[in-house]
């Protein structure tokens, strides 16, 4: 039996939320084992009703299952520090944004914000199906673009790393100390009415 944490035992809210909000974090044991192309598919459906403007939907995801023919070029643009427990992840994802409007070729101000909200949609769902789902931004984007022939009207947000919960014992000792759901601020520390006064 896995020791997992359970993040209601961590986190308690300032104010009345829905449990999902709590139950989603961050963890990096993952079992290995493998996500089926419908559990995939129930995330990215998730992603795909998040809020854009111009409902442009400008997010784009690039995925590779482990054993497969393109996991080792998406695991291999990881820094060292994450390939540490990535390794154990079902699906590795590279996150993009359309940095312009589809109808007009203008810049798109809010392309990384919208895809930042199909992100929060994938990770909610995520927490829902029980699987860990873990944002990452320790990897070569450079590397990513060329790798993955993406195109220059596109930006590199993030990557994702997603698999069933592991055994945190596996982590190097590190991360294994870390590995319990983080607190947050006050909302007082990250909300203000009027102008700004943090």
């Amino acid at each position: 039996m896995i020791n997992r944490p359970d993040p209601r035992q961590h986190r308690k809210p300032d104010w009345p939320i829905e449990t999902i909000f709590i139950d989603r974090w961050s963890p990096r044991a993952m079992s290995g084992e493998a996500l089926s192309a419908r559990e995939l598919s129930t995330l990215f459906e998730a992603a795909r009703w998040a809020p854009s403007t111009y409902n442009e939907q400008e997010w784009r995801f690039l995925y590779a299952h482990r054993d497969t023919e393109h996991w080792q070029s998406f695991f291999d643009l990881l820094v060292e520090g994450n390939r540490v427990w990535c390794h154990n992840a079902a699906v590795l994802v590279v996150v993009l944004s359309h940095k312009v409007f589809s109808r007009n070729g203008k810049p798109n101000p809010v392309h990384t914000f919208d895809a930042g909200a199909a992100f929060e949609n994938l990770a909610l769902q995520g927490a829902a199906m029980g699987l860990v789902v873990h944002g990452m931004a320790g990897f070569d984007r450079a590397k990513a673009r060329q790798t993955l022939k993406v195109a220059d009207d596109f930006d590199i947000e993030a990557m994702i790393a997603i698999g069933r919960p592991g055994d945190p014992a596996r982590l190097p000792s590190e991360l294994r100390e870390i590995e319990v759901p983080s607190g947050r601020k006050k909302v007082e520390e990250i909300a203000r009415e009027g102008p700004f006064a943090f």
